[in-house]
């Protein structure tokens, strides 16, 4: 694959300029569907400001994971509504690993032969074959066009004929680790090459070209992203015309728009007496689901205060899990003991194994006091944060403030847009730096967020590379997560992150909407919409 020769470029948000071009000139338009007309449109109303990245293998904020997952496949996918379940998506099948004599594994992908990529401005729509694939998955794992590169280190891609994909690791890994890295999610979702390469990394920020049931539209700045049915879906033309992504930051706006018929589905309050109030009347349905985002802390061990670890420490103690917890209640948000949500997923503490670790840290004031003492600030000190205008984001934030100012810390909380504190905090612009996300396995948490292929996402600057390279080179489930514990253990014993709580996901509907499937969990951090999902009279 030809590199891109300016990768910031690609990393950066969509401009207003290109943005308003996309609006006057029709941008996306070129694709639209006419027969769509007769279908309703789904208002989707999202809790953010504006959209950051629509490229997938950039996309990290929930709101452009929403629009990607909709425009976009994988070879394999979640099953819709239950992400413990892989499915062909791409592929024809889900396969299963060779390993071969030199020490190597191989995964052979069988292609379908109906799958379409859509026309853009620039291309006409054409088979995707294994080229396309080929060409996507090398994008995903270049550092220069992909932020999921670390992901797909020590694989090799290769497309032997037109409808077979193969990937050859340099060492067996679990089917755990392998498939979400082929689904789906992040750098799995399949970009087609013409289309990229015809519109270049920018012309493709702003017009999104993927093989799934909807087709990029327009784009209008800090108001909605529309979307319309591609009846040439592989998997047959979708029950709705399309779906208008609105962006609706407060989350009273969202319940009047929705108790008003604005909107079809919102970003719901992650709080249960929210939920209960909003199911109270019948007319509107609110869903609580999995998969539990972990919110956890990162505290820079390199900045100038924090570099000592009496203070972070201190940090630490000064917290109070429940303070945050109490914020949504259960069933929405529960405690967590390490990075890892050891709800979801493999590796992660329980509460007595973090007991048994001594590194359950409890609340102690008086402690944490002593300790900034010991550091040199017995009167304290201030930091400076970036927090995103979400509710998810804001609140926790504020509680932590709040918990800080009892040993003598002050925390001065800038709001800004949600995109723009994701620009900021991967400039090092917040010395302890509030995340919220779900990984599909603890690998990815620990190499995101905890080693030196994390990158910008390594917050702490805190790094496990051998511990998550030893986790990741054993297939032994059990003898995995051993090792993923230990590594989690490590963070807290080096007051490095802290685990807060999940956070499960919380939408509300109206009685009308049908999204085609039970929800149970979803990884992409919203319901799913897909050509099953309708609208019903």
């Amino acid at each position: 694959m030809k590199s891109n020769s300016n990768a910031g470029r690609a990393r950066r948000t969509i401009s207003i300029f290109a943005a308003l071009m996309m609006v006057l000139t029709g941008f996306g338009g070129l694709m639209g569907n006419a027969g769509a007309q007769d279908r309703p449109i789904l208002r989707f109303g999202t809790n953010a400001a504006d959209i950051q990245l629509l490229d997938p293998h950039y996309a990290s904020a929930t709101q452009d994971r929403v629009i990607v997952d909709l425009i976009f496949n994988g070879l394999v996918r979640f099953k819709p509504g239950d992400s413990s379940t892989f499915e062909p998506d791409i592929a024809t099948a889900v396969p299963e690993p060779v390993d071969e004599a030199d020490g190597s594994q191989t995964w052979t992908f069988s292609l379908r032969d109906d799958v379409m990529c859509q026309a853009s401005p620039s291309t006409d729509a054409y088979a995707l074959t294994s080229a396309d694939v080929l060409f996507s998955f090398q994008k995903a794992a270049n550092a220069d066009t992909s932020t999921y590169a670390s992901n797909y280190a020590g694989y090799t891609f290769a497309a032997p004929d037109p409808q077979t994909f193969t990937v050859t690791l340099e060492a067996p890994i679990s089917p755990t680790l392998f498939l979400p890295s082929m689904a789906n999610y992040a750098g799995g979702y399949v970009i087609c090459q013409q289309p990229y390469e015809a519109l270049g990394a920018d012309g493709f920020q702003a017009n999104p070209v993927g093989t799934g049931p909807f087709v990029f539209e327009s784009y209008t700045p800090q108001s909605n992203v529309s979307l319309l049915a591609n009846d040439e879906f592989y998997r047959g033309a979708p029950k709705l015309g399309g779906v208008d992504v609105r962006f609706v930051a407060d989350s009273t706006a969202r319940e009047l728009a929705i108790q008003s018929g604005d909107l079809d589905v919102i970003a719901g309050f992650p709080e249960a007496a929210w939920v209960d109030r909003m199911n109270e009347g019948g007319e509107i349905q609110a869903d609580v689901f999995g998969v539990g985002e972990a919110v956890f802390l990162n505290l820079n061990v390199e900045h100038e205060i924090l570099k000592d670890p009496k203070v972070r420490e201190a940090i630490l103690l000064a917290i109070n899990r429940e303070d945050t917890v109490n914020l949504s209640g259960s069933p929405v948000s529960e405690p967590i003991y390490s990075i890892v949500p050891a709800d979801f997923v493999p590796g992660g503490l329980t509460e007595e194994e973090a007991t048994a670790a001594g590194v359950n840290y409890t609340q102690d004031i008086e402690r944490a006091k002593a300790l900034l003492a010991e550091a040199n600030y017995p009167e304290g000190f201030e930091l400076n944060l970036v927090t995103s205008e979400q509710d998810s984001y804001r609140n926790a934030y504020t509680v932590l403030q709040e918990q800080l100012r009892a040993i003598g810390v002050t925390v001065n909380l800038e709001p800004v847009q949600h995109a723009t504190m994701h620009e900021l905090i991967r400039q090092d612009s917040n010395p302890i730096t509030i995340y919220i996300a779900f990984r599909p396995t603890a690998d990815v948490y620990l190499t995101q967020f905890f080693s030196t292929t994390g990158g910008t996402t390594n917050f702490s600057k805190f790094k496990l590379d051998e511990l998550v390279a030893e986790a990741r080179a054993t297939t032994d489930p059990d003898a995995q997560a051993k090792l993923w514990k230990q590594a989690n253990t490590e963070i807290l014993k080096n007051f490095a992150g802290y685990g807060l709580m999940y956070t499960n996901q919380v939408y509300a509907r109206t009685s009308a909407v049908d999204y085609g499937h039970e929800l149970v969990s979803v990884v992409q951090l919203y319901p799913g919409i897909d050509e099953t999902t309708t609208i019903t009279n």
